[in-house]
């Protein structure tokens, strides 16, 4: 009778006497489902699910690992010309000496590739932070003041989006010696205006929510909003770009190398190598082009398998903000 009035022992309701007791109420009824663990549990396990985003991620593990840790047991001479020239034959098939063969300069290509792909990921790492970090306080500020400020704001940025990126990169290549700090910061200062219109479009619908109008009254500074509000809470917009942006600045670093305006020597990087490659095609040497161009394309496309992933998490966490 007293389950049936809702009592427990005592008299109590049946939720008081369950605390009372130390068990916990409020359980899911009718097959409600039970949200497991916090936001970043959530987002960690929507990004596993995507067997892809694994792929991709592993991938790019290996390929920092090979580049950086490949040089350590697998120890050649990617620096000397002269060296490789003499103690080497151009342009040699795959040997047991040589397991991807020699380049036109006597290089060991499977070191080549090592040494390319730690300045082609030093640049796309380093670019990608620069251009992020630009592009997110722009975009943050401009939409955030809108009104006029966000008129100039944008305005310079579509004027610079009118320039075709790679004849801008060209002719600043050209203009300056080239370097691997210059490359960086060319790619890194020309890449910033897709997040910077990204970050813009999300600080228009943050500047209007409940507790950005609670800091206004309250006297916080548009500076304090903008770095401890905004930003934030566009952080899952800033990391799936980022990630992108890392294989565009990979690939711009290939198409600057291409056509010869890449790092200087002895330094090199797989567009670099393409380059000198493609001048003995004909030849039949495709241990000098497929090796690399396999390299390119599968951290470009490593990169955009776990940006996509990391876009599905992350709508999944703001669909329940």
């Amino acid at each position: 009778m007293a389950s049936q009035l809702g009592l427990g022992l005592g008299g109590l309701p049946l939720e008081e006497a369950a605390l009372a007791e130390g068990r916990e109420v409020g359980g899911p009824t009718g097959g409600e489902g039970v949200s497991s663990g916090g936001m970043g549990v959530q987002i960690l396990r929507v990004f596993l699910e995507n067997k892809l985003a694994i792929a991709g991620a592993a991938v790019i593990v290996l390929m920092v690992l090979f580049c950086y840790l490949g040089p350590v047991f697998y120890s050649t001479n990617q620096t000397n010309a002269n060296n490789a020239l003499l103690y080497s034959m151009q342009n040699a098939a795959p040997s047991w000496a040589h397991p991807l063969g020699t380049d036109a300069t006597g290089f060991d290509m499977l070191g080549r590739i090592m040494y390319g792909g730690q300045v082609s990921l030093e640049v796309g790492f380093a670019a990608a932070g620069i251009a992020t970090a630009i592009g997110v306080i722009w975009g943050a500020v401009s939409g955030f003041f809108g009104g006029w400020v966000d008129a100039l704001m944008m305005r310079i940025v579509d004027v610079l989006l009118s320039v075709p990126l790679l004849f801008l990169l060209v002719t600043l290549a050209v203009i300056f010696r080239p370097s691997l700090s210059l490359i960086i910061l060319v790619i890194g200062f020309t890449a910033w205006l897709g997040p910077a219109r990204l970050v813009r479009g999300e600080a228009l619908s943050l500047r209007v929510r409940e507790y950005v109008q609670a800091v206004r009254v309250m006297g916080g500074t548009g500076r304090r909003i903008v770095l401890r509000h905004i930003i934030p809470n566009t952080i899952g917009t800033i990391v799936v770009n980022a990630t992108f942006q890392v294989a565009d600045a990979i690939l711009l670093l290939a198409a600057l190398g291409f056509v010869g305006l890449g790092v200087p020597m002895p330094l090199t990087d797989w567009g670099s190598m393409l380059a000198n490659a493609v001048n003995y095609a004909l030849a039949g040497y495709w241990w000098e082009i497929y090796p690399t161009g396999v390299a390119i394309v599968a951290v470009v496309v490593a990169f955009n398998f776990v940006g996509d992933a990391l876009r599905d998490a992350f709508e999944v966490r703001l669909q329940r903000r």
